[in-house]
């Protein structure tokens, strides 16, 4: 089973090598190891006894490089090719992704490779999967022999499932680069069809719904924050149209979005400070010059009832004069 760690962006893919004895499984590996750059390449692990060269497993960390902006990395193993050893072979192909069959081309040998695969059959039911929909390539080894079957021979005889298959010559490194090639495009094809719904639900959902946080009264008159936290770039449109004034306030269309589709967000916030002003001066100025109209008739009220006041004391006064002047007389 593919291993994704989204923290490291890495996918480890397991790849199995299966076949009889001394089918050339190992050498498979040892070619790879050694004419694989160095930097791509870890370190060979091999168990060899007297019966068989790899009791347990080899393993062999491949770097592929990025693939979808994730480091691609497999990890090659072998089985052991003895019957016996069948309690091994089942757990070294745990959580494979792909397998490749190793036959032997030589003449004798059929059985052992019909056996092998009919092993691998079994074992894979066993994990609940299936011959016909595993990633699998078939290699037919050792065709530089002279008494070997032919392609045709083992096509009909072990490949009923038509899956693609190479000739090899594993010890000079022929065919050996392109049955692994082939596998792992199958395994990253696999991989996508498994997992490749499942990412575009994922990016179409943070598409459509971005975060925004805004602010509906800013006492400060600044603009209201938004913050997307979907990752990648976000495009950010900022529309403001003012409306008619009403008393200290007025409405800003404002739209923040990662797209068109989005509709304005409106809010209210105050006016500018030259606005306000002018406002708040008209506004002072009306009472003061209604008190200074006030007084004014006040005054003259007063002062025309005091002239008036004035001129009867005057004439009072003047008159009383008089009739004493002609009394006198």
């Amino acid at each position: 089973m593919v291993q994704i760690n989204f923290a490291l962006k890495e996918v480890n893919c397991k790849v199995v090598y299966y076949g009889p004895g001394l089918s050339g499984k190992t050498t498979n590996l040892e070619v790879v190891h050694q004419k694989a750059p160095k930097n791509n390449v870890g370190e060979l692990t091999s168990i060899a006894t007297e019966g068989d060269r790899t009791l347990f497993f080899d393993f062999l960390p491949l770097n592929l490089g990025q693939v979808a902006g994730m480091q691609t990395k497999f990890q090659i193993y072998t089985v052991p090719g003895q019957v016996y050893y069948n309690s091994t072979r089942k757990l070294v192909l745990q959580g494979a992704d792909g397998v490749v069959f190793v036959a032997d081309s030589r003449k004798g040998k059929m059985e052992e490779n019909i056996e092998s695969l009919h092993n691998l059959e079994e074992n894979l039911e066993e994990y609940g999967l299936d011959i016909n929909t595993v990633p699998l390539v078939l290699q037919y080894n050792k065709r530089d022999l002279d008494d070997v079957y032919s392609v045709e021979e083992l096509e009909e005889t072990l490949n009923s499932f038509e899956a693609p298959c190479f000739e090899a010559v594993a010890v000079s490194g022929e065919g050996v680069f392109p049955t692994l090639k082939k596998l792992s495009s199958m395994v990253l094809e696999n991989l996508n069809k498994q997992h490749g719904s499942a990412r575009m639900k994922v990016k179409q959902t943070s598409r459509k719904e971005p975060a925004l946080v805004t602010s509906e009264a800013n006492t400060a008159g600044t603009p209201p924050i938004s913050t997307n936290k979907t990752r990648g770039p976000a495009t950010i449109e900022v529309e403001r149209t003012s409306r008619a004034p009403s008393k200290q306030s007025h409405v800003i269309h404002e739209k923040v979005s990662r797209s068109t589709g989005v509709k304005p967000i409106e809010r209210k916030a105050p006016l500018k400070t030259s606005t306000l002003r002018r406002n708040q001066k008209s506004k002072t100025s009306a009472p003061g010059s209604l008190a200074k109209k006030s007084s004014s008739k006040t005054g003259l009220i007063v002062g025309f009832i005091l002239a008036l006041l004035a001129a009867g004391g005057a004439a009072v006064y003047f008159s009383g004069i008089w009739k004493s002047f002609l009394g006198g007389q």
